[in-house]
Parts: structure tokens; sequence; C-alpha cells
């Protein structure tokens, strides 16, 4: 088992190949007890085959993985045993109810018969579902379903929760309130590893890891993603013909990045020889005419862009 200093997670050249294929690719991290870290990067970047190899459903091709203390490779069953797993289709049984389900799982995760009552209702109350403990899971909307999932993950209080793309397909008030839940385990000691595509959640994480192409491009706090690999200034433009103005500022030396955002122009610059004046008449000496130009505060979605394009 691991100790309380001991890293709850421990992956060394992780990998991962289907036939000539690379899923995952000599990835290596830690994670510490009682962190929140978001795993993040487009579909098909490698984050599912990552967390899969690290709960013992996948065996490596190469590397190794220390979860909790156990081997990965070694004991991938030993593994399992422990940890709270929500997979991207968490497997719920729509004919029976919010209660059926969660009394299967304690029977799956063998949560002894003289505490499985309370659990149960503590469950209910962390989920919100104390009112709809006999409604059919089949019948409840996808924010709801999400809920049930992670109650049934939690019913024998794993130490290591996994998450991947918990809040995939549902709307925005439903993944606000998801991750309030997290922040609740959180709170109460539950270190939690979980993956998503929408980089604005990765603001809500401790430290984040962003994949791309099956390898690890950084990882870090996102105030500390933010300092080491965007050093300028980040203004939105509101310019027209837009593509052309972005067109024309990607081109520039000095310009880190320059993308759409909406319906403005997004540019964070790597040199002070830039201000919004400079860039308005480098613009307008090119026919395209700035109405707007409002400094803003560069995001996680901004570093990815930058190292996917490295």
């Amino acid at each position: 088992m691991a100790t309380d200093q001991a890293p709850i997670i421990r992956a060394q050249g992780l990998t991962k190949r289907f036939g000539n294929f690379t899923a995952v690719d000599d990835v290596t991290f830690e994670v510490q007890r009682g962190e929140v870290v978001g795993y993040l990067g487009p579909n098909g970047s490698g984050k599912t085959t990552t967390i899969r190899m690290l709960c013992g459903i996948l065996r490596p091709t190469a590397g190794s993985a220390w979860v909790l203390g156990v081997d990965v490779v070694r004991n991938p069953e030993g593994v399992k045993r422990q940890i709270g797993y929500m997979s991207q289709k968490f497997a719920l049984y729509d004919d029976l109810t919010v209660r059926e389900n969660l009394e299967f799982y304690a029977g799956v995760y063998e949560v002894p018969r003289d505490e499985e009552r309370e659990r149960l209702a503590e469950i209910l109350r962390m989920a919100g579902l104390e009112q709809r403990p006999e409604s059919v899971a089949g019948d409840l909307s996808g924010g709801w379903r999400q809920r049930l999932a992670l109650g049934c993950a939690l019913l024998h209080r794993p130490p290591l929760l996994f998450l991947d793309e918990p809040t995939s397909g549902v709307d925005p008030a439903a993944r606000r309130e998801f991750w309030d839940l997290i922040y609740q385990l959180a709170a109460g000691g539950t270190t939690i590893f979980v993956t998503t595509h929408y980089m604005d959640e990765a603001e809500h994480c401790g430290r984040v890891g962003f994949m791309y192409g099956g390898h690890l491009l950084a990882m870090g706090t996102p105030r500390a993603l933010k300092a080491q690999y965007l050093h300028g200034a980040a203004w939105e433009l509101a310019a027209s013909p837009l593509l052309d103005a972005v067109e024309l500022l990607s081109g520039l030396p000095g310009i880190a990045q320059a993308r759409l955002h909406g319906d403005r122009a997004q540019v964070i610059v790597a040199s002070e020889e830039w201000s919004p004046e400079s860039l308005r008449a480098k613009l307008s000496a090119q026919g395209i005419t700035v109405s707007a130009v409002e400094t803003v505060e560069p995001s996680l979605e901004n570093v990815f862009t930058l190292l996917a394009h490295q």
C-alpha cells in the first residue's frame, strides 16, 4: 500500500501500442494524495488508454505504473479493488431504479451488508438523488445519470477516483453541478484523476496534463503552465474581415499565437515591440478595419494550442 508521502499514482515510460499504432507513447508523471488532476486533450489523444492502463484494464506494452502502491502490470486485480472508476459509458442498468443500481454495485464492490443501507443513504445525499431513489435509470436525464454513475463508483469509499470524460454530452449547467460534486469529494480527501476534452474544465484542477498524439506535452498547475508558455500580453480584436486579420497576424514575427475566438481575433504576443496601437496600425495598413482591442486573460486553451502546434 502507498504511504501518505508516496505518490498515489506513479507512471514511468507508460506506453501502449495496438499493432503499428502507438496510442500512448512514453508517458511519465506522478499524482500526489489529495490532488485533483485533469488530463486534457482532444478525442483520440491517448487519455482513455492511459486511464485504462492505470486502472488495470489494459496491459501496457512498455513502461510501468504503480497505483496506491500496487504494481499495475503485475497485479491489476489488486488495483481494481481499491479504486473507483467511472468510464465514458458507465454501465447503468436502464430497467433498474436508482436504488436498485446502487444495490447492484454495492454487491459488485462487496460493501458489507451491515454497512450497505447507511452507505446507500450517503450516496443518495451526495449525488442529490434523495428524491429519486425509485426513478428508473433509463428515464433520467444525462446529468442525473452521471450523478448516479458517480455514486455507484463511490460505494466502496475508494481513496482514488478515475473519471473518464465524466461531463461529456451534458449541458453546461449539469457540467458545473458535476464539478461541484468533484470539489466536495476532493475536500473530503479523495484523490481525483479526471480526463476531459473541455479546456475550460482544466481551470478547475490543481494540476493539468496535456495529451496530444499519444504524448504528454506538459503537466503543471494552470498558473505555472501559463507562466511557462505564455510570456506576452493577450488581446482580443474586433476586426473585419476577421479571417484575413487572423491570417495576417499569424505570420508576423513576435506573435506567439493568433486564432479565432468567437467573433474576435485573439492574439498572444511574444515581443514587447507589439502594442494594441501597433497591431491596429499593421492591420489597417492592409485594409483591415479594427474597431476594438481589449486586454484578456490567457487561458489554458492558449497553452494547449501553442504546445500542440510546436
